[in-house]
């Protein structure tokens, strides 16, 4: 059978081998120019040209002799470097600010989280906190002689991802907010993305998480709100618009509660930490302004201090049996092998878990439930921004002409 010819001009050609061979190096680990040759089928005057070009931009290094037990001298082993490649994740959250920084080999540079009430800040208020964070994130990664290429921000919320705006993001009250465009200045020259933080955690749970590697699954954020990312067959599903995976505004009890999206019933006014927040301590629910800021670990310090007190032994037993009854949903849509739970739901997991799997068991096609499983994701609440971080890392080794030659 022939192979349909495709017209590419040389550049073309050229950054699609200059990404094998660093792609080939990240995912395979140290190799010599003859063995990476051999391994991708490059002339070995073609590796060493672009190999030659790799090291020009501060993507590869040579690391010394390798030897393999051949007999005749060793080649000299290459390896990913990207030392002074920066990659920048943030998350901009109802209670939270939060940065990830990693090198392009993936060493964590920055890993830090704000507290920060961008539930009630408003709009211009909580754009000028995240540029702040941005702007401290991108100076001290100057500092240590790293230049950022580039950063995305997640969000939760429907994101138009061409344009960096997001179209509304309920929890905090955003609507047509352009994002990339008001952390410009805190930036310059630097390329800024948007994406929806469940999307970005789920690529950041396939790639490094508990779950890595499995082609097909599930991640649920446990924030204020919930949002889900869909792994299917090693791709993020994003929907026609990309906004596939609002699995928090799925109504699940039409004569429940009012969600933020303005509906009833949705399933995070059932399982959100809102909901839970607002049923074990509904003196300090969210939204209310009494002048003490939480972070949403010392919101869960609290619930787990009250373990053992009835009412929030049944509420939290609720949020398990609502999370099973909408996982059995997910698993009949999409027929993951694994739902990881984030945030939250991984905090209080040894709670939730028996009750939402023996739930999922009971509603979901018997087929598809024995064989998928609910675990714990290990990123805690900087999933999102990880992932983040990642997509720019992604975005390098899918064209290393991005990186300017030095």
């Amino acid at each position: 059978m022939l192979q349909q010819r495709l017209p590419a001009d040389q550049a073309s050609v050229r950054r699609s081998n200059l990404s094998l061979v660093l792609r080939h190096l990240s995912e395979n680990g140290a190799r010599s120019r003859a063995v990476v040759a051999v391994e991708t089928g490059l002339s070995k005057t073609t590796v060493t040209s672009l190999v030659g070009e790799l090291q020009a931009r501060g993507l590869v290094r040579e690391i010394g002799p390798q030897h393999a037990g051949a007999v005749g001298r060793p080649g000299l082993a290459l390896a990913l470097d990207g030392s002074r490649v920066g990659a920048l994740g943030l998350e901009v959250n109802v209670d939270y600010i939060a940065a990830f920084a990693t090198d392009l080999a993936g060493r964590v540079l920055i890993d830090r989280r704000v507290t920060f009430d961008a539930m009630g800040s408003g709009v211009e208020r909580s754009l000028g906190e995240l540029a702040a964070v941005t702007r401290r994130a991108v100076t001290e990664l100057g500092a240590t002689g790293v230049t950022v290429a580039g950063i995305t921000v997640a969000v939760p919320g429907l994101i138009d991802a061409h344009s960096g705006v997001v179209d509304v993001a309920p929890n905090l009250g955003w609507h047509r907010t352009p994002v990339a465009v008001r952390l410009t200045d805190a930036a310059p020259g630097v390329p800024i993305a948007v994406g929806n933080d469940a999307n970005l955690a789920a690529l950041a749970e396939y790639t490094s998480g508990v779950a890595a590697g499995t082609a097909d699954l599930v991640y649920l954020t446990g924030e204020v709100g919930v949002g889900g990312g869909v792994i299917s067959g090693g791709r993020l599903l994003e929907g026609a618009d990309g906004f596939a995976g609002e699995m928090g505004h799925v109504m699940v009890d039409p004569s429940g509660e009012r969600c933020g999206c303005g509906r009833i019933g949705c399933w995070e006014t059932k399982v959100g930490l809102a909901a839970l927040v607002r049923t074990v301590t509904p003196e300090h629910p969210y939204g209310l302004r009494d002048g003490v800021l939480r972070d949403p670990e010392e919101r869960l310090a609290q619930i787990e201090q009250a373990i053992g007190d009835p009412l929030v032994d049944q509420a939290i037993a609720t949020v398990g049996r609502w999370l099973g009854r909408g996982a059995a949903t997910l698993v009949n849509l999409f027929n993951p092998r694994v739902i990881v739970f984030g945030g939250y739901f991984a905090r209080l997991a040894g709670r939730l878990i028996p009750l939402a799997q023996a739930e999922l068991e009971r509603l979901a096609m018997a087929g598809s439930a024995r064989r998928c499983t609910i675990v714990a994701s290990g990123l805690g609440f900087g999933a999102a921004s990880r992932g983040g971080a990642g997509t720019v890392v992604e975005r390098i080794l899918s064209d290393p002409t991005l990186i300017q030659i030095r």
